[in-house]
Protein backbone atom coordinates (compact mmCIF):
# COMPACT_ATOMS: atom_id res chain seq x y z
CA UNK A 1 0.00 0.00 0.00
CA UNK A 2 1.45 3.47 -0.71
CA UNK A 3 0.07 6.13 0.86
CA UNK A 4 -0.96 10.00 0.23
CA UNK A 5 -2.36 13.26 2.55
CA UNK A 6 -5.33 15.19 0.64
CA UNK A 7 -5.81 18.29 2.42
CA UNK A 8 -9.88 18.76 3.29
CA UNK A 9 -11.96 21.01 5.51
CA UNK A 10 -12.56 18.17 7.76
CA UNK A 11 -8.96 17.07 8.59
CA UNK A 12 -6.58 15.76 6.38
CA UNK A 13 -7.52 12.36 4.33
CA UNK A 14 -5.28 9.73 4.52
CA UNK A 15 -5.73 8.02 0.81
CA UNK A 16 -3.90 4.35 0.13
CA UNK A 17 -3.24 2.66 -3.27
CA UNK A 18 -2.70 -0.80 -3.96
CA UNK A 19 -2.00 -2.08 -7.48
CA UNK A 20 -5.75 -2.17 -8.82
CA UNK A 21 -6.88 1.01 -7.34
CA UNK A 22 -7.57 3.46 -4.17
CA UNK A 23 -7.78 0.61 -1.23
CA UNK A 24 -8.21 2.99 1.81
CA UNK A 25 -9.61 6.15 2.30
CA UNK A 26 -8.97 7.75 6.31
CA UNK A 27 -9.91 10.53 8.60
CA UNK A 28 -7.23 12.24 10.23
CA UNK A 29 -4.34 11.86 7.45
CA UNK A 30 -2.21 9.13 6.23
CA UNK A 31 -0.52 6.55 8.96
CA UNK A 32 2.91 6.90 7.88
CA UNK A 33 5.08 7.43 5.18
CA UNK A 34 3.50 9.00 2.07
CA UNK A 35 4.88 8.64 -1.62
CA UNK A 36 4.37 11.69 -4.52
CA UNK A 37 1.40 11.32 -6.24
CA UNK A 38 0.72 9.47 -9.14
CA UNK A 39 -1.37 7.36 -11.05
CA UNK A 40 -4.67 6.34 -8.82
CA UNK A 41 -3.43 8.34 -6.14
CA UNK A 42 -3.35 11.44 -8.02
CA UNK A 43 -6.58 10.83 -9.53
CA UNK A 44 -8.12 10.04 -6.08
CA UNK A 45 -6.57 13.59 -4.70
CA UNK A 46 -7.48 15.44 -7.63
CA UNK A 47 -11.02 14.59 -7.04
CA UNK A 48 -11.15 14.73 -3.66
CA UNK A 49 -9.69 18.33 -3.61
CA UNK A 50 -12.55 19.22 -6.37
CA UNK A 51 -15.44 17.61 -4.40
CA UNK A 52 -14.06 19.60 -1.39
CA UNK A 53 -13.52 22.64 -3.37
CA UNK A 54 -17.71 22.42 -4.30
CA UNK A 55 -17.82 20.61 -7.30
CA UNK A 56 -20.53 17.61 -7.43
CA UNK A 57 -17.48 14.87 -8.09
CA UNK A 58 -18.70 11.75 -9.53
CA UNK A 59 -15.68 9.83 -8.58
CA UNK A 60 -13.91 7.93 -11.45
CA UNK A 61 -10.90 6.95 -9.34
CA UNK A 62 -10.17 3.26 -10.12
CA UNK A 63 -11.26 1.13 -6.73
CA UNK A 64 -9.94 -1.92 -4.59
CA UNK A 65 -12.25 -3.11 -1.90
CA UNK A 66 -10.51 -5.56 0.39
CA UNK A 67 -13.10 -7.72 2.15
CA UNK A 68 -16.22 -6.92 3.86
CA UNK A 69 -19.04 -9.58 4.00
CA UNK A 70 -20.96 -9.94 0.52
CA UNK A 71 -23.64 -8.04 3.14
CA UNK A 72 -21.09 -5.59 3.64
CA UNK A 73 -19.94 -5.09 -0.05
CA UNK A 74 -23.92 -4.92 -1.14
CA UNK A 75 -24.45 -2.42 1.20
CA UNK A 76 -20.94 -0.51 -0.06
CA UNK A 77 -21.94 -0.79 -3.43
CA UNK A 78 -25.55 0.71 -2.65
CA UNK A 79 -23.55 3.28 -0.93
CA UNK A 80 -21.70 3.96 -4.29
CA UNK A 81 -25.22 4.53 -5.99
CA UNK A 82 -26.48 7.16 -4.22
CA UNK A 83 -26.45 10.55 -6.04
CA UNK A 84 -24.35 13.35 -4.92
CA UNK A 85 -26.82 16.05 -2.60
CA UNK A 86 -29.07 13.38 -1.88
CA UNK A 87 -29.59 11.07 1.30
CA UNK A 88 -30.80 8.15 2.34
CA UNK A 89 -32.12 6.00 5.63
CA UNK A 90 -30.59 3.25 6.95
CA UNK A 91 -33.57 1.19 6.38
CA UNK A 92 -33.82 2.03 2.25
CA UNK A 93 -30.06 0.77 2.06
CA UNK A 94 -31.24 -2.64 3.81
CA UNK A 95 -34.57 -2.95 1.60
CA UNK A 96 -32.21 -2.38 -1.42
CA UNK A 97 -29.67 -4.73 -0.76
CA UNK A 98 -32.92 -7.43 0.13
CA UNK A 99 -32.61 -7.44 3.88
CA UNK A 100 -35.56 -4.78 4.93
CA UNK A 101 -35.17 -5.51 8.76
CA UNK A 102 -31.28 -5.31 8.93
CA UNK A 103 -31.16 -1.45 9.35
CA UNK A 104 -28.33 -1.33 12.14
CA UNK A 105 -26.41 -3.72 9.97
CA UNK A 106 -26.52 -1.22 7.65
CA UNK A 107 -24.55 0.71 10.10
CA UNK A 108 -22.34 -1.25 11.25
CA UNK A 109 -21.53 -1.42 7.03
CA UNK A 110 -21.35 1.93 6.89
CA UNK A 111 -18.84 2.05 9.80
CA UNK A 112 -16.65 -0.91 8.47
CA UNK A 113 -16.55 1.23 4.81
CA UNK A 114 -13.09 1.65 3.79
CA UNK A 115 -13.49 4.45 1.39
CA UNK A 116 -15.65 6.89 3.09
CA UNK A 117 -16.24 10.34 1.35
CA UNK A 118 -15.47 8.54 -2.07
CA UNK A 119 -18.35 5.65 -1.66
CA UNK A 120 -20.22 8.21 0.34
CA UNK A 121 -21.50 5.98 3.84
CA UNK A 122 -22.46 10.18 4.83
CA UNK A 123 -24.94 10.51 2.77
CA UNK A 124 -26.93 7.59 5.29
CA UNK A 125 -29.32 9.03 7.80
CA UNK A 126 -31.42 7.41 10.68
CA UNK A 127 -35.27 7.41 9.88
CA UNK A 128 -36.06 10.29 10.84
CA UNK A 129 -33.29 12.14 8.79
CA UNK A 130 -30.72 12.65 12.12
CA UNK A 131 -27.54 12.19 11.70
CA UNK A 132 -26.70 9.40 13.68
CA UNK A 133 -23.14 7.72 13.37
CA UNK A 134 -20.71 7.69 11.13
CA UNK A 135 -17.04 6.35 11.77
CA UNK A 136 -15.51 9.84 10.93
CA UNK A 137 -17.24 11.96 13.78
CA UNK A 138 -21.12 13.12 13.32
CA UNK A 139 -19.34 16.50 12.92
CA UNK A 140 -17.65 15.70 10.08
CA UNK A 141 -21.19 14.03 8.86
CA UNK A 142 -22.86 16.98 8.54
CA UNK A 143 -19.84 19.36 7.25
CA UNK A 144 -20.02 16.51 4.02
CA UNK A 145 -23.79 16.85 4.18
CA UNK A 146 -23.89 20.78 4.54
CA UNK A 147 -21.13 21.51 1.69
CA UNK A 148 -23.21 18.91 -1.03
CA UNK A 149 -26.60 20.63 0.30
CA UNK A 150 -25.30 23.95 -0.48
CA UNK A 151 -23.60 22.82 -4.08
CA UNK A 152 -27.41 21.87 -5.05
CA UNK A 153 -28.86 24.54 -4.08
CA UNK A 154 -26.31 26.89 -5.92
CA UNK A 155 -26.31 24.41 -9.01
CA UNK A 156 -30.50 24.47 -8.91
CA UNK A 157 -31.37 27.69 -8.20
CA UNK A 158 -29.96 31.14 -10.30
CA UNK A 159 -29.41 33.48 -7.57
CA UNK A 160 -27.76 36.30 -9.76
Amino acid sequence: MRWAEVPAPIDPLGVAVDDKGVCSVRFGGAPGPTVPLSGALAQAADELERYFAGEPVSFGVPLSVQGGSAFERAVWWELWRIPYGEMRTYGQIASSVGEPDAARAVGVACNHNPLPVIVPCHRVVGADGKLVGFGGGVWRKKLLLELEARVRIEREFDFS
